[in-house]
Parts: structure tokens; sequence; C-alpha cells
């Protein structure tokens, strides 16, 4: 049986996770076996597993092993879709850091500590994040510092300093330094006033410095007669805790973030629409549904109503966070928000380039959502439709997409700044340029409005 290692789990020498036959292993090495059955042994794996904090596995035989040096295959449960931290909300984030340092606390009371606390060890399942590396636990060793400290820094407590206190697009330094943002860099870029707070002092300022004045030393040099005991890891945590929860963004003031509650549809219009989409899904077999400009997830929702597994992206932070802080407090299960520049995608990075997955290999859909969507694209950003059309058509079998002509109010406030360069923005153009990727299975004219809603299915695709 052939197996196929997954590109982002290749760096822990302990083990890797691999697929085989679409089945999803995680391969313990035989040098991890003590640390692996010690935390196994502990009730650790149990508790967390049993407080949603980490994923179930099932232990299944050596001989689904992918190498001769196994000790252990673990076949863990499937997150629904990969997510990176450069493409989640301040919430989802800030969210992400207190489940490590819970996760953290809970292993320090059994005599365990996080050996990494990467926040690509988090994903998010249900609405809720949860922790996804099993072999990221090893025993404490009475006296040890915490030695990944620095990382928690860099990949949580860094970003979130920046996005409160600089501005919330900050995040976005997360897709550029994948290993965390530098402590010097955000040093240099927090505020003077963040001087004011003990915690960015110690954690980010005078850690920075710390980095700084030790660089040139070895490793033993540097950390010779610095011991941590029990208690003092616990303040530690704790105290992260306190800087985490701390920090605040509050999600107004950009464009887009009250976009659903501000357009020219009538009760009417929006009725008709939700009625359409509705029926547009009813009967398509989604299971998985991408909804393109979701704004704050109105149609999201409708979506997830009809069964399917839902992503939910838009390119406006404010109106994300908005999106998820819904979904974290009615406790919604199929809705997962995230953060996409559509014009300017998820790329694949990392080593090699195969690190981290790009949009597209994350895919595809069975169904894409593109409503109120194509006039920014083709309009805002110059994007020919064609291309938009070919692009889409890569994302996903079916797509719901709506046409707004320039006749309606929103193109025209669009067009209000610059010259009408686009002759082919119509709806004979519109529906030319998608023909040549798609077949048009239905198109309905959105009641009281100028709008039209269509239904396709990417051309050489089963008909549902």
């Amino acid at each position: 049986m052939s197996w196929r290692a997954v590109e982002g789990s290749f760096r822990d020498p302990s083990g890797f996770v691999f697929t085989r036959d679409g089945i999803l292993y995680r391969q313990v090495n035989v040098g991890f076996r003590r640390q692996f059955e010690s935390f196994i042994a502990s009730g650790l794996y149990d508790e967390l597993v049993r407080d949603g904090l980490l994923v179930r596995h099932q232990q299944v035989g050596l001989e689904y092993a992918a190498t001769e040096d196994a000790t252990a295959v673990l076949r863990p449960e499937r997150v629904g879709f990969i997510s990176y931290p450069y493409e989640w909300s301040f919430g989802q984030l800030q969210d992400a850091a207190s489940l490590t340092l819970e996760i953290q606390r809970r292993a320090l009371g059994k005599g365990f500590t996080l050996r990494d606390s990467s926040a690509y060890n988090v994903q998010f399942r249900a609405g809720r994040p949860v922790f996804i590396d099993t072999l990221s636990f090893e025993p404490l060793e009475e006296g040890k510092p915490w030695s990944a400290y620095k990382q928690f820094c860099e990949h949580f407590l860094v970003p979130l300093s920046l996005m409160s206190r600089v501005d919330i697009r900050c995040g976005g330094l997360l897709r550029l330094y994948l290993d965390g943002i530098p402590l010097d860099l955000a040093s240099r870029l927090l505020p003077r006033r963040s001087w004011g707070s003990l915690n960015t002092v110690l954690h980010i300022h005078l850690h920075a410095w710390a980095q700084g004045r030790y660089s040139d030393k070895a490793v033993g040099t540097a950390a010779k007669g610095k011991t941590m005991s029990r208690d003092a890891l616990v303040r530690l945590v704790d105290n992260l805790g306190a800087a985490v929860r701390k920090l605040a963004w509050r999600p107004t003031g950009t464009e887009w973030a009250d976009y659903t509650s501000d357009t020219n549809y009538s009760d009417a219009a929006s009725r008709s629409k939700r009625a359409l989409v509705e029926a547009y899904l009813d009967g398509s077999g989604a299971d998985t549904v991408w909804d393109l400009g979701a704004n704050t997830g109105e149609y999201s929702r409708v979506a997830s109503r009809s069964g399917a597994e839902v992503v939910s992206f838009d390119v406006d932070p404010a109106a994300v966070e908005q999106n998820y802080r819904r979904v974290r407090g009615e406790g919604e299960a199929r809705v997962l928000p995230l953060l996409l520049d559509l014009t300017n995608p998820s790329p694949a990075q990392g080593w090699a380039g195969h690190e981290r997955l790009s949009l597209e290999e994350r895919g595809p859909a069975d169904a894409i959502l593109a409503l109120a969507l194509v006039h920014h694209l083709a309009i805002g950003h110059n994007l020919p439709l064609d291309r938009v059309a070919h692009y889409l058509s890569r994302l996903g079998r079916l797509l719901i997409i709506e046409f707004v002509p320039k006749t309606d109010s929103q193109v025209r406030r669009l067009l209000l700044s610059r010259p009408d360069i686009f002759p082919g923005y119509t709806k004979e153009g519109f529906e030319a340029a998608f023909g040549r990727y798609y077949t048009i299975r239905t198109m309905s004219p959105i009641e009281d409005s100028e709008r039209w809603l269509y239904c396709m299915t990417v051309r050489g695709s089963a008909e549902t």
C-alpha cells in the first residue's frame, strides 16, 4: 500500500502525518516511544480529548506504518478544512493562544510540558479551536525552563499585540513569517505607550533585548544557571494568559463591516435572494461550501442550514471577526470564518513551496457561493470576467453566483472615482465569459432589484 506524507509535518523527528488510501495516519517513531507511552499512561490524553481540547485518535497496527522505524501508528480524527494563522481573525488567534496555554497548564499538572507551541498545532473544528499534534507532549524535566516560550510569544502574543495596538492588518505578517513574527521586529513596531504594559515589556521588549544579547553565545552558556520550578512555569503560563486576555480589538471602521445592513436590498429583494440560494442548494448534494466574499456570513448560515460544512471567507478583518464572534457566541458548528483576499489568495508556501497548502490545493469544494462579489473583482480590481470564471471553476463544482449590473447603486459607487473602462461588463458579457467554463443550469432575477442569480456547474462535472 503506497503512502503520502503530509508536507506540513516533516520537521518533527518524533513522527509524522501521512495518508494511505485517503485515510489520515500519524506515525510515532521509535525514538519517541518512551515519551508517547508516558503521555498516554498519564491520563492527560484522555482528559484533553474528553474536554474537546485535543483531537481523538485510534491506535492501529504497525502494518499501517509508513516506515520501519515506527513504534505506533495512530488514526486521528480529521479536521474538515485546514486553515492557517494568517487566515484567522483576531478572536480566532486569541482563542488558539488561550487553548495552547490551557493545554500547557494541564500538562504541567500531570508532569508534562508542550515541547513546542506552534500556532500550526491548532485547527478549528465545530466553531472551536482544537489541538492536533499528539506528539507535542513530553515529560517535564524539573528545573528546565519552557523551551516553547519564545515560540509562543512569536506565534501568538506578538501578532495579537501588533493587531491590537498598531493595526489589525499586522496579522498579515504571519503569512510572511511562518515561524512567527520576530521579537525584535515587534519591539520596533509597537508604539511607545506599549512600554507602559508590564506584560508587553517582559514578554516582548525585554525578551527581544535578551535574544539579541545572547544571540552570539552558545545555547549552554546562555542558559547556564537558569532554572524554573513547576510552580514558576505555572505562573508564567498564567501571566501569558492574562496578557493574551487583556489584548482587545473592536471590529469597526472598515469598509465592508456593516455592508450586510447597509445595502440597496429591499426586504422583498432580500427574501427573494435567500429563497433562490436555498432552492439552488437544495438537492445539490453539497457537503462542503465555500462562501467567497461572505462578509459577516449571512448566506454562509443559509448554506449551513442545508447540512453543509461552510468556510466563510472575506477580505475584511472586521467582517470576519464579527462572523467568528457570532459563531462562538451562538455555538455554531458548521461555519468557519476565515480571512482571504481573493485577488491574492493564500499561496502554497513554506519549505519547497509545499509546507502550507494554497487555497486551491485545499479544494475543491462541492459548491461555491459568490454573492455580490463579481463586480468588486471585475470593476474594483480590473479582473477580466473570463479570468474570474476560470479561477472559480478550479475551486468548486457547483457555482451560485450573483450578477450586479452597472445600473445598481453598489456598482455606481465603485465607478464614482474612476472612468468606466469596462464595456464587457454586461449581463451578456458575464454569461459569455462564464459560459466558457460552466454550464448554466438555471438563472433567476432577484425580485425588486436589477440583479440576477445563477446556478452553474463546471463543464465536464456531473450534473445533479
